[in-house]
């Protein structure tokens, strides 16, 4: 499946809040479709595919990325779900997204695939990236750039910088100090039902 472009608020009514996906609240509290408001029983599979379908939406990757990022997390030491997490929130995108460059997660991927952020002095264009402990993000020394930025700033996705990100409003520079703790994800998820749902495919 190729990434999601059609409305969003669709998909925030369905599987519930999404910071990284719309900062718009849905006006309807039921999920869309003719039978929305239908009282149903939902099965265990279904319960852990709306979880999965959380983490895709909201960090917009694709079914592929995200059965890679779950076969990488398997790898690391430590809670496969918590690790998984961790990959997914320190993809570049997301980390300009919660520097507070952007209002949300598409929004940022477009600033990075453009070319308007730099990490560590150089141009980076891959919304996948792999940001790091150490790790200097920027703006772009170009007027277009410095505006995009500046308006964005103005109405930010999330309030609280996580702990790992210090960023100075005044130069635009952002710096990662280390990898996410999980009390700071913003996304509502039981990330082992996650984990349950891929260990009977992958």
């Amino acid at each position: 499946m190729s990434r999601y472009r059609g409305p969003r608020l669709r998909i925030v009514r369905r599987l519930g809040e999404l910071p990284g996906l719309s900062r718009k609240k849905p006006r309807r509290a039921y999920p869309p479709g003719q039978h929305g408001q239908a009282r149903k029983k939902r099965s265990e599979y279904a319960i852990r595919l709306e979880e999965k379908q959380k983490l895709r939406f909201n960090y917009g990757v694709t079914e592929k990325q995200l059965v890679r990022y779950v076969k990488k997390a398997r790898r690391a030491t430590g809670s496969t779900g918590t690790s998984l997490l961790q990959l997914l929130e320190m993809r570049l995108d997301n980390t300009v997204f919660r520097l507070g460059m952007a209002g949300t997660i598409p929004a940022a991927r477009q600033l990075v695939n453009h070319g308007h952020v730099i990490v560590n002095g150089r141009v980076v264009d891959i919304a996948s990236y792999s940001c790091r402990p150490g790790d200097v993000i920027t703006v772009r020394d170009r007027e277009a750039s410095r505006r995009q930025v500046q308006t964005n700033m103005e109405y930010p996705g999330l309030s609280n910088l996580p702990s790992h990100l210090e960023f100075d409003k005044n130069t635009m520079i952002g710096k990662v100090n280390g990898i996410i703790e999980r009390e700071w994800i913003a996304l509502q998820i039981n990330e082992l039902l996650v984990v349950e749902y891929y260990s009977r495919k992958v």
